[in-house]
């Protein structure tokens, strides 16, 4: 347990960025899985729209610190190359 102002404040602190983090992972999670749904579906029109919309909440998940930069730009390189493939 903290003791001195100073670690109470930290804490205080890290425990709202851990807030923020969860949620911007949880949506970014939540945009690359309307990609897989689409991509099972079979539907490519959909899967292109998808993986639109979750490029740049990827991206901004790096800018912010969430994920790797090399992490997202592997995920985008798969997703993308999994609905080009699509019929």
């Amino acid at each position: 347990m903290a003791n001195s102002p100073q670690a109470k404040k930290r804490a205080r602190q890290n425990e709202k960025r851990f807030q923020v983090n969860k949620a911007r992972r949880s949506r970014i999670r939540t945009h690359l899985r309307k990609v897989e749904e689409a991509i099972a579906s079979g539907d490519k029109d959909a899967a292109t729209a998808a993986l639109k919309a979750a490029q740049p909440e990827l991206m901004r998940g790096v800018t912010k610190g969430v994920y790797h930069k090399n992490t997202a730009s592997r995920k985008m390189s798969r997703l993308s190359a999994r609905v080009k493939s699509l019929g």
